[in-house]
């Protein structure tokens, strides 16, 4: 078989977050490994580190298309092979067209296939299910797709408990932070009176000033930070991490990160519900709860503040849910994905 050629269609951006982006990118380092060729497409507003990211590996990033019949003609023009679909705003009859057109199509899902008739599906959350799609569905959190900088840095063990006096923690919420929940989590975190040494993730100046005007209690420091490329190093030095029930919940796993999700946006509420019955990271609710004014806006903020004091203070239920992440995500999802594609491509290829 000469080269394969493959292209994702993906969005990133200050509103949109940077999600898509990112597992598409696990997707291209593992089909590049492979020794394919690879594109990006589609818009990447306002974040130099993502475009930094595409470009240090050597893909390109081209614009659009949006339509079914622009998709089907980027890919004639591109002589794509694969094209990977990871968007919830595309016209869902793209995957369609782009089949009609001869071109094996991956949809990336999370719950909602959105109608798309694609090949392949894959839904990486965990306990994910999806019967009665027209394709072969790649489903839980086996298949998580997660980058190289994860990878590498998953350790060997989850982290057995350690007592520190001051826990060192990190709060992050998507590589743009679209909704805003910084600030409110860093209050959270400082309400429980606890001594930390908080690390912020500020995807955006304003999410910044927030931060800064935080005022944090006896024995905790607040330190904002842009959004780095050294993340996965970050996670694996913090005693806790906080974070939004996204796609970051996969790399939390991995790396066998304590942590304590937040419910931030409607289609995280049923992952985020599972990984917290499981056990594989600790529950402080959804953003609009936190944020709500009177007395259910309180009780909400108090109930999460009891939660992270309870975290902070005790080493054997961090290590606890440490284990239990770090056995769930294995770092193999993405080959797995890729195996499945090259599979099929190869099985359609003898049949043709």
């Amino acid at each position: 078989m000469s080269t394969l050629r493959v292209g994702l269609r993906c969005d990133a951006g200050p509103k949109r977050g940077v999600g898509h982006l990112v597992r598409c990118l696990a997707l291209a380092e593992e089909f590049l490994a492979r020794g394919a060729h690879v594109a990006v497409f589609g818009t990447v507003e306002r974040l130099p580190w993502a475009t930094a990211e595409l470009a240090k590996r050597g893909i390109p990033l081209h614009p659009g298309p949006d339509t079914p019949a622009e998709l089907v003609e980027a890919a004639h023009r591109h002589e794509l092979d694969v094209v990977v679909l990871d968007s919830y705003e595309l016209d869902p009859a793209g995957a369609g067209a782009l089949r009609a057109a001869g071109v094996f199509t991956l949809a990336v899902i999370d719950g909602d296939s959105r109608g798309q008739v694609a090949d392949l599906y894959l839904d990486q959350n965990f306990g994910a299910e999806l019967p009665g799609l027209p394709g072969r569905l790649l489903a839980g959190s086996g298949y998580a797709l997660l980058r190289d900088s994860v990878i590498t840095a998953r350790p060997p063990v989850p982290p057995p408990a350690a007592t520190v006096s001051r826990p060192r923690v990190l709060a992050f919420f998507g590589g743009t932070d679209a909704v805003g929940a910084a600030p409110v989590l860093t209050r959270v975190l400082v309400a429980t009176g606890h001594p930390m040494d908080l690390t912020v993730i500020v995807g955006r100046p304003e999410i910044e000033a927030e931060v800064e005007d935080v005022a944090p209690g006896r024995g905790q420091i607040i330190r904002p930070v842009p959004p780095t490329s050294s993340l996965p190093t970050l996670i694996t030095e913090a005693d806790l991490v906080v974070s939004a029930a996204g796609t970051s919940t996969w790399e939390l796993c991995c790396l066998g990160a304590p942590a304590a999700l937040v419910c931030v946006v409607d289609n995280q509420r049923e992952s985020y519900a599972r990984v917290v019955r499981h056990g594989l990271a600790a529950g402080l609710g959804e953003l609009p709860e936190l944020t709500a004014a009177g007395i259910a806006g309180r009780a909400a903020r108090a109930t999460a503040a009891r939660t992270l004091h309870g975290l902070l203070s005790s080493p054997q239920r961090r290590a606890t849910l440490a284990a239990q992440a770090w056995s769930t995500v294995d770092g193999q999802g993405r080959a797995r994905v890729v195996d499945a594609v090259l599979d099929a491509v190869r099985a359609a290829a003898v049949t043709d």
